[in-house]
C-alpha cells in the first residue's frame, strides 16, 4: 500500500526557518528510504507552501510515525500535516493492478 504525507500550512518564513533544520530532515528521511518506507518526497514550489512524501507499508503509521518525529514537525515549521491512503494502479510500483 502507499500513503501520502501531506505537509501543510507551513510557516511563513519556512525557507529562511528550515535552513538550521534541513540537514537533520534530510538524515530523518534518508534513513526512511533506507528502510524501505520512504518512496519519494519533496518540496512543493512557487510557492513553497507545503510539502508532499510517499511512503509503502502496511498501514498509514509508517507515515505517521515519520511526521511525528520529523525535526520540521518537532519545531514548528509545519502547521499541519495528514496521511492519506493512495490507491496506486498504474506504473511499476502500483499496490493494484486493473
Amino acid at each position: 500500500m502507499h500513503y501520502l504525507l501531506f505537509y501543510r500550512d507551513l510557516v511563513p518564513d519556512y525557507l529562511t526557518r528550515r535552513e538550521p533544520l534541513r540537514t537533520l530532515h534530510l538524515a530523518h528521511a534518508k534513513a526512511a528510504e533506507a528502510r524501505g518506507e520512504l518512496v519519494l518526497a519533496g518540496a512543493l514550489a512557487d510557492p513553497a507552501d507545503g510539502a508532499v512524501l510517499v511512503f509503502q507499508g502496511a498501514g498509514p503509521e509508517v507515515a505517521e510515525t515519520f511526521a511525528q518525529a520529523d525535526p520540521y514537525v518537532l519545531n514548528g515549521l509545519v502547521g499541519h500535516w495528514e496521511v492519506r491512503r493512495w490507491m496506486t494502479v498504474v506504473g511499476r510500483e502500483a499496490a493494484t493492478q486493473p
